[in-house]
């Protein structure tokens, strides 16, 4: 890991107040200052990610046909398949290199969603892709709500501020396939530069190296990730909650060097969303007259459909 503070979650899982209190400093000035953690001690075994990527290749292996009858453009691209170049970065009109699959939220029936969330689709071809997917989605979930956790007493409020919002939330899991490359890309990388619109965003670690973070002063650092390790990261719906106290980082996925052109890389991020319903409006404990309220008041619903016209999953 290069230039990315590594976090041990088990020291905010402890008894001792004193690491507790180690690990709510040390993530809560690392989103302060860059935006990224690697967070070890996680929920997710080696295991499950290891089934959760066999699966996943043999999916995108699937023929061409097959995906694209999993693709449900009525839903924004929030379910089921994404084919290849149709998402592209906010303010870029080249396509990213890449295609995609979204599992999301199965709520709980207690839940009291006012919206309910569509139905994940369900892959014939695969009998235990979907399975594996939303195992790995409830570890995920479960990380990453202590991590809010975490960010919610270094900001100042109750523990469980987040808990309600994020549990049974309108999050999403993507496996990504990004295809070997077979002529020379005109403008467009693997992932354009771009923030995440989320909470917090949960990576596991990708088949190949090729993520970069955006240092403050502009230089772009390779982020690799240990194997044990996830990278999380802050999206713009905290950032705007916490009135740019928390950062969201600029990230890209470069291209390859050209002799591994011919190679595949596969990423799968959580995108930790919270209910539609909840409002983003900026923290009375993060604003003050050196910080004045930098954002009108949205609510996530609302926040998360403007941010999926721009990037191209939703036609105006």
């Amino acid at each position: 890991m290069i230039n990315i503070p590594s976090v041990d979650l088990a020291d905010f899982l402890s008894e001792d107040p004193k690491r507790k209190e180690k690990f709510i400093n040390e993530i809560g000035n690392a989103y302060e200052e860059i935006g990224f953690v690697a967070l070890k001690n996680h929920f997710l075994s080696d295991e499950l990610v290891e089934q959760l990527y066999k699966e996943v290749e043999k999916f995108f292996q699937l023929p061409k046909p097959t995906k694209l009858g999993y693709e449900r453009e009525e839903l924004g691209g929030q379910r089921g398949y994404v084919s290849f170049g149709k998402e592209h970065a906010k303010g870029k009109k080249e396509g990213d290199l890449k295609e995609f699959w979204h599992f999301g939220q199965e709520a709980a029936p207690d839940a009291d969603i006012k919206d309910d969330y569509p139905d994940n689709v369900i892959v014939e071809e695969l009998p235990d892709f979907n399975k594996t997917g939303m195992d790995a989605y409830r570890m995920l979930e479960k990380t990453g709500i202590y991590v809010l956790r975490a960010l919610s007493l270094h900001i100042g409020l109750d523990e469980k501020y987040f808990d309600h919002w994020a549990s049974n939330g309108n999050s999403i899991l993507r496996p990504i396939h990004y295809p070997p490359i077979t002529s020379e890309p005109e403008n467009a990388v693997r992932a354009g530069a771009h923030g995440d619109i989320n909470l917090i965003t949960l990576l596991m670690g990708a088949s190949a190296p090729g993520l970069q973070v955006q240092s403050r002063d502009g230089e772009w650092i390779d982020a690799i990730a240990k194997e044990d390790e996830l990278v999380i990261n802050v999206g713009d719906m905290l950032q705007r909650h916490t009135n740019n106290k928390l950062r969201s980082t600029i990230h890209r996925v470069v291209n390859p060097p050209r002799d591994l052109w011919h190679t595949s890389r596969y990423s799968i991020p959580f995108f930790l969303h919270p209910r539609s319903d909840m409002k983003l409006d900026c923290l009375e404990e993060c604003v003050s007259e050196e910080n004045p309220k930098q954002y009108d008041d949205i609510t996530a619903g609302d926040f998360l459909h403007q941010r999926l016209v721009e990037i191209g999953l939703i036609k105006k």
